[in-house]
């Protein structure tokens, strides 16, 4: 049995808590986010390769996700964080010295960007916070999870404020020729060069990320801590997978959480990828946009630290019914369309994606033993993408039907108003998509949980409260 160590130690003493905290800083605060498709269409893509490629990208993350997670757990977290980092530098280094001109090539060579950053996000995916949480368990006190959320989701919101800020200046072909004049450098500025300094600068990021992993310790490959070796294969990562997975169906309470998650992030994600569109329809300057993103970022540096003191003194059931309410206020808010204020419906929603990420690493990294912990947050990530996957293809659809039935009922109105009209229509189906939803796994959960304490407390072995596979 492993000795844990005085409660009174900090977290932020712990060698691999601060590199955990680290990584995510560094791999998330891509500079390029916030001209993310006009980067694309200036390099010579086409809208529909751009699609293409998020598709692509989308679906190297759920092939992937699982079996990079029990990869994690079999051959060691470590590994899977050093092979990301390795995967995101290749990434930005095809579109750093990618030429511009030959389409076919430029858009072979994002096919390769987009397999290899998916990729990575999959690998990193669980591993870096299943070595950060058994850090601290081996060296501190688990209860000490929350601060370290809280902490990391505040470092990574202002590193995503930074990147945001200072990736959309650069772009900025006047602003860059204006500040080259001020400081009489003899240059002109070109989008050949604003194209490349975003990458060139998420670079740097590449090469932080990978330091932050070779600095990293792993006592032990996680399967093998109970003293009995195990052959570290892939016959092993696959019977890891199957075990996992069983665990997570058979187990009521990591299912629920996991299945509410999945409710709350896909549609929450969905209405935040079309969150310009709304602010154009509530009147809000473009010029607005990337301060609002960065406020939103900023919402991370507060949020976490009010989730953290609900999750330590209230239920899950308490927890669930207060995210509920937000999140169908926020929806029901933005279907009015008010002017102005229409934000702030908006701000209400977007930050309740804070919340939801906050409860999930909290109460499953306490409901999952060590041996197995990446592969159930990987199984996580697959459940969350299958989900905003889903939620796509349905708006998709509905999309197509709102437009057909205004192509029946209206003539004369130009392609501006009808796409502004049929979104409109199609954000009133939100609410009550959600609200139905919500009640369904409302009535699963009430079945599934009949009789066990999990959804009123969960304590650090939660995991003996939930049961073990029947």
């Amino acid at each position: 049995m492993q000795t844990v160590s005085s409660s009174n130690t900090s977290p932020f003493a712990i060698r691999n808590v601060r590199l955990f905290m680290a990584f995510r800083v560094f791999f998330n605060a891509r500079f390029y986010y916030p001209v993310f498709t006009v980067l694309f269409l200036d390099f010579g893509l086409s809208l529909s390769q751009f699609a293409i490629l998020n598709a692509i990208w989308a679906a190297t993350i759920v092939a992937c996700e699982v079996p990079s997670g029990a990869l994690a757990d079999t051959f060691g977290r470590r590994s899977l964080l050093r092979f990301a980092a390795i995967l995101m530098v290749a990434e930005i280094s095809l579109l750093l010295f990618v030429p511009r001109g030959n389409t076919n090539l430029l858009f072979a060579v994002f096919v390769l960007n987009r397999v290899l950053s998916g990729l990575a996000e999959a690998s990193a995916s669980g591993a870096d916070e299943a070595l950060g949480y058994d850090a601290l368990k081996r060296e501190g006190n688990p209860e000490d999870w929350g601060l370290v959320l809280e902490r990391q989701i505040q470092m990574q919101s202002v590193g995503f404020v930074l990147a945001m800020a200072i990736g959309g200046a650069v772009y900025d072909l006047h602003l860059m020729q204006t500040l080259a004049d001020f400081f009489q450098m003899d240059l002109l500025v070109t989008r050949e060069m604003t194209l490349r300094i975003p990458i060139a600068l998420t670079m740097g990021m590449a090469l932080l990320t990978l330091a932050t992993t070779l600095l990293m310790r792993e006592e032990s490959v996680p399967g093998t801590e109970s003293g009995t070796p195990e052959t570290t294969s892939i016959k092993t990562a696959s019977r890891l997978m199957y075990d996992a997975g069983r665990w997570i169906f058979r187990t009521p309470f990591v299912l629920i959480v996991i299945l509410f998650g999945l409710l709350f992030d896909s549609v929450i994600r969905m209405l935040l990828t079309m969150n310009s569109q709304y602010y154009r329809l509530i009147d809000l300057p473009e010029a607005l946009f990337g301060l609002i993103g960065s406020g939103l970022a900023m919402l991370g540096f507060i949020v976490p630290r009010y989730a953290r003191s609900l999750a330590e003194r209230r239920t899950p059931v308490y927890i669930l019914g207060l995210v509920s309410v937000l999140v169908i206020a926020g929806m029901i808010g933005m279907t009015f369309f008010w002017p102005i204020v229409g934000l702030v419906p908006a701000l209400i929603l977007f930050a309740n994606m804070y919340f939801v990420g906050f409860f999930l690493s909290y109460y499953l990294n306490r409901a999952t033993s060590s041996e197995q912990r990446a592969t159930v947050l990987s199984f996580k990530g697959l459940f969350f993408n299958l989900g905003y996957g889903s939620v796509g293809i349905l708006y998709s659809l509905l999309l197509a039907f709102l437009n057909s039935r205004i192509d029946l009922t209206t003539k004369g109105m130009s392609a501006e108003v009808v796409k502004n009209q049929v979104f409109i229509e199609s954000m009133l189906w939100f609410p009550g998509f959600f609200l139905v939803c919500l009640l369904v796994l409302l009535l699963y959960a009430g079945r599934a949980l009949r009789g066990q304490g999990s959804h009123r407390k969960i304590s650090v072995e939660s995991a003996s409260l939930t049961g073990k596979s029947k």
